[in-house]
């Protein structure tokens, strides 16, 4: 059986949208990451610590771990604490070009395939008044980067180069090919 060691609504959506069947086991143990890693290192080692952990409670299943960041300007901007840093995010991404990345780790007993995707997303320039707007939706809240781009957030985005897929949570396709050659 394949157990998704997250409780993202998003990648749930897009394993179904797969056709897979799953079962969704988050994750519970706190992120770490060392000092001035880098987003795909960071990415990989998060979803590896993610799946890792559930893989312990399944050893005979198929664990999928991922994690998404946003990285502009050399930092890596996770969910916002709360609504000001969800502006200070969204106000550093307006009008400029930024990185989405997003690690997966397939794991099963000792056996283990992990790889990350980067997709650029360019912004429109917002105005504070579309900042405070988007931000009082509250959707920025559980997001890396303070923008969900298959939601509401999509009125910000002006071009993408890459998998759209990564920038929602999961490349699918890629995560799909390896899960068969798994």
């Amino acid at each position: 059986m394949l157990i998704l060691a997250s409780r993202s609504p998003r990648r749930c959506e897009l394993l179904k949208l797969a056709g897979l069947e799953f079962k969704s086991v988050p994750s519970e143990g706190e992120e770490i990451l060392p000092k001035g890693t880098s987003p795909q290192d960071a990415v990989v080692l998060l979803a590896r610590q993610k799946a890792k952990e559930v893989a312990e409670k399944f050893p005979d299943d198929t664990v999928l771990g991922a994690d998404t960041v946003v990285a502009a300007n050399g930092r890596i901007l996770g969910k916002p604490k709360d609504s000001a840093d969800a502006y200070d995010m969204l106000r550093m991404l307006s009008g400029k070009i930024h990185s989405v990345y997003t690690g997966v780790c397939i794991k099963r007993g000792e056996k283990e395939s992990s790889f990350f995707q980067k997709t650029d997303v360019e912004f429109y320039p917002l105005t504070d008044d579309e900042i405070y707007e988007y931000i009082a939706t509250g959707e920025p809240m559980d997001k890396a980067g303070a923008y969900g781009i298959q939601e509401k957030g999509f009125f910000m985005v002006k071009r993408i180069n890459g998998d759209y897929y990564n920038v929602v949570g999961l490349p699918v396709a890629e995560t799909v090919r390896r899960l068969k050659k798994f």
